[in-house]
């Protein structure tokens, strides 16, 4: 399969689940793939994997959130073609009785390392854009997470990362357009170390909750088809991709008035705002109920 034959992928958290099944799988779609994580025997054996089935991998491992680590990420091969963020950590607590570290230590790691990684990405695609006078071949893969949608009661810092990681994305494919950068963000679900707890033991017969599940939307964005493809976030797995839609307006109220009165606001927004207790508004539930086959080939 040479789709990405040539290509460099950066995969950050590449040394288990979701992203070393992205790693195998952009190797062997044909790209030169560039590992990270923090150091430990997962990073080795994703890349001999790679190699044994005649697939180049180079290994860098270290935190994604320092600068020196995304400076040596795009210089493994001289340059980068795909990046797909996925490094991240868990510090599951509620939001009164989370300490400053496991606040700052997620919001670090997923968000600040999905940062580190674009910041320097973009400017490399921005200058050769300028240099050859057309746009770079640029894919970014980030990963955010239905806990963003949902607003995650146990998982304050998580949910705050990942919402921030889909706004980045966002601004990134509409401020680095010009350059030929195609952005996007997908929310998974998979049966990794991470979510082991939450999901519980695989079955005995093929799992639908595997990562392997999730890799092929990526391949399929980092490819030639993702030139047409920008801005966009998903929720994949099993057979299910679903493309999300913005946030709509509910309602919209005018004061009668130049500006609003507390007593007018009460009058107006009392009438809507009726359920005791209150209920959170903003919260996306519709793709808990995605499961496999929900969306069939006509769709």
């Amino acid at each position: 399969m040479a789709l990405l034959d040539g290509r460099v992928a950066v995969v950050t958290g590449a040394g288990q689940g979701l992203g070393a099944a992205e790693a195998i799988a952009l190797a062997a779609a044909g790209a030169r793939v560039v590992l990270n994580d923090l150091p430990g025997p997962g990073l080795d054996a994703v890349a001999a994997q790679i190699r044994d089935a005649g697939g180049e991998a180079a290994v860098r491992p270290g935190d994604v959130a320092e600068w020196s680590t995304g400076e040596g990420l795009l210089s493994a091969f001289d340059g980068v073609d795909i990046l797909v963020n996925n490094a991240g950590v868990l510090r599951d607590r509620m939001v009164f009785s989370m300490s400053e570290q496991e606040w700052d230590t997620v919001i670090r790691v997923h968000l600040r390392g999905h940062f580190v990684t674009t910041r320097l990405a973009t400017a490399y695609w921005r200058s050769l854009s300028k240099t050859s006078g057309r746009p770079a071949y640029a894919r970014i893969v980030n990963t955010a997470s239905e806990a963003f949608l949902l607003g995650s009661a146990g998982q304050p810092n998580y949910a705050a990362a990942k919402g921030g990681i889909v706004a980045l994305t966002l601004a990134t494919a509409r401020g680095c357009a010009r350059y030929g950068v195609r952005a996007n963000a997908i929310c998974p679900r998979a049966r990794t170390a991470m979510t082991g707890e939450l999901m519980g033991p695989p079955p005995d017969g093929p799992d639908p909750l595997s990562p392997a599940r999730v890799a092929p939307l990526v391949t399929y964005l980092a490819g030639p088809a993702g030139e047409r493809i920008t801005g966009e976030v998903f929720v994949a797995h099993g057979d299910v991709v679903a493309v999300l839609g913005p946030p709509t307006v509910r309602a919209a109220f005018h004061a009668s008035g130049s500006q609003w009165t507390l007593d007018e606001l009460d009058a107006t927004l009392g009438k809507v705002f009726t359920a005791d207790p209150p209920q959170p508004g903003f919260v996306c539930e519709e793709t808990l109920p995605l499961a496999e086959s929900t969306f069939g080939e006509s769709e």
